[in-house]
């Protein structure tokens, strides 16, 4: 595998730190800037819209600029995002960060997703999505319990600073590993935007919406879970996100072994375990010796389900070189952006409201999946 995928990975694990960090710090971030636990979770909604918006707009704008100059633009503007969001009182100013940082992440994965297919044969696409997109899930494992423990001790703030001093070596990663200029070439932008009326493409990105709607809505909410259903101190929080971190990691890397050759299998598998298991956490998140497995298990399960269909997005919209990173992107935090916002309402009914709201999420895309099963399993649309 090329060395600049791993490079590449080393950037998304600094972004991937700051778009899941806020699980573990909400309940102190919202007590300081005096706002409800529900409105400090829009931040994390606030954050998804700016990707998923930012991502089109963004690929779109940059498409005929070489890769390193514009991931780097991207970086040095996540930066100082962060550092912003770190010594503002104002909870507006927060959000807006929040925005600003999302539009610089959404331009760099959309980038970096494009370029990363592009360094590796056809055949091998999948297995270098899953190294590039683990550097999120290393951030699942590492960077947010991480920030959660790091929160703990000196308060969120200080996660807010790490992760802004986390972007400098990925920024250099950026620089070495990839050279100053490269291939920008494409279709006309007008072509890569008509790809977006195949019925294919459109449903494999709804479901990756749904998938990662039912991921972010109850990751943002596993806090209260953690403290107030099972009942367990602060501190166990970064234990059950390292748990669903490591998960994570497991499920896309093996994912990335499948979604190559059996992309339908992965889903049909783990699609009806990932619905089952969000049942059963949400039934018996009061018991710790449930919620630790099942925490490894759902991260194993998301990330599989969601790279896999990553994966097919950037498949069906093969024909749209320089925007099917952008659609992949989008697609997902159309989802991360409106999971946080169910989750929110159906926090209403108990701490344990946003796992069933994800298990239905999950459902609803298994029921979308059946019948269009053949895009998981054919060659891309034409």
């Amino acid at each position: 595998m090329p060395l600049p995928v791993y490079l590449l990975a080393l950037a998304v694990f600094a972004m991937g730190t700051s778009e899941f960090m806020l699980a573990g710090l909400l309940p102190d971030l919202a007590a300081d800037l005096d706002v409800a636990v529900g409105t400090a979770g829009l931040l994390t909604t606030a954050f998804a819209v700016g990707m998923a918006v930012g991502a089109p707009l963004v690929a779109a704008l940059a498409r005929r600029r070489p890769p390193r100059s514009t991931l780097l633009v991207f970086l040095g503007l996540f930066l100082v995002a962060h550092v912003v969001g770190a010594i503002t009182t104002s909870f507006a100013v927060l959000f807006t960060t929040r925005i600003v940082a999302a539009f610089a992440n959404a331009g760099f994965l959309a980038v970096a997703l494009t370029a990363t297919v592009a360094m590796v044969a056809p055949d091998r696409k999948g297995r270098a999505l899953s190294i590039l997109l683990g550097g999120t899930t290393i951030a699942v494992v590492a960077g947010v319990p991480g920030g959660a423990l790091l929160g703990a001790l000196l308060g969120w703030r200080a996660t807010f600073w790490a992760v802004a001093l986390l972007s400098l070596p990925a920024a250099l990663g950026v620089l070495r590993g990839l050279p100053p200029t490269g291939e920008t070439d494409g279709a006309p932008l007008r072509t890569e935007l008509n790809v977006l009326r195949r019925s294919r493409l459109v449903l494999v990105m709804g479901l990756g919406a749904l998938v990662n709607a039912a991921t972010f809505g109850a990751f943002t909410y596993i806090a209260p879970v953690v403290t107030e259903t099972a009942g367990l101190g602060d501190l166990w929080i970064p234990v059950v996100l390292v748990l669903f971190g490591a998960g994570s990691f497991a499920g896309v890397t093996a994912a990335g072994r499948l979604s190559d050759r059996r992309p339908g299998r992965a889903v049909a598998v783990a699609g009806p375990l990932l619905l089952l298991g969000w049942c059963a956490l949400a039934l018996w998140a009061a018991h710790p010796a449930v919620l630790l497995p099942l925490a490894f298990t759902q991260g194993a399960l998301a990330f599989a389900v969601g790279s896999t269909l990553i994966a097919r997005v950037l498949h069906e919209g093969a024909d749209a070189p320089t925007m099917a990173g952008a659609y992949a992107t989008a697609a997902l935090n159309v989802g991360a952006a409106a999971g946080p916002v169910l989750a929110g309402i159906a926090l209403a009914t108990g701490d344990t409201g946003p796992l069933w709201a994800a298990a239905v999420l999950v459902a609803a895309a298994l029921g979308l999946a059946a019948p269009g099963r053949r895009v998981l399993t054919g060659t891309a649309a034409r």
